[in-house]
């Protein structure tokens, strides 16, 4: 696993993000990831197999009253062609290892409704468990 810091690393790996992001153009993600790191500390994360990202991770260290320190993964992508061969669970176990070196006492993800395939790989792959359900609603001029 490696850190991804710079604008060149971001745009890298922009096609592997936007499979799970669809709604970003590079120009939108890019300028995100560099918002997000001033404002919230977001850390981009990636694997590699033969010098191309394979699988993303973006992440925050947090605290609050329900989860004290937690390491909250934002995203969790592995590209479409390279599915099922255990890029996510070690991107996911090398950020449990690096949650723990950063004082974490627990990692907490949000999934979509629909992503049913990835609900079953953090619930019998990974040993996550549904904690909560999480709500949204888009603030207008109300």
């Amino acid at each position: 696993m490696e850190e991804l810091t710079s604008p060149e690393e971001w745009r890298e790996s922009y096609p592997v993000m936007r499979q799970l992001r669809t709604h970003l153009d590079e120009e939108a993600f890019l300028r995100l990831v560099n918002e997000m790191r001033t404002d919230s500390g977001y850390r981009l994360f990636a694997l590699r197999e033969e010098g191309k990202v394979v699988a993303l991770a973006g992440v925050v260290v947090a605290t609050n009253l329900y989860n004290g320190r937690h390491l909250f993964v934002h995203e969790l992508v592995t590209r479409s062609d390279c599915r099922s061969r255990g890029f996510g669970e070690r991107l996911l176990s090398s950020l449990h290892r690096w949650g723990r070196e950063q004082g974490c006492v627990r990692v907490v993800l949000s999934s979509g409704l629909a992503r049913l395939d990835a609900h079953r790989f953090y619930e019998k792959k990974m040993g996550y468990e549904k904690v909560s359900f999480v709500f949204g609603r888009k603030l207008d001029g109300e």
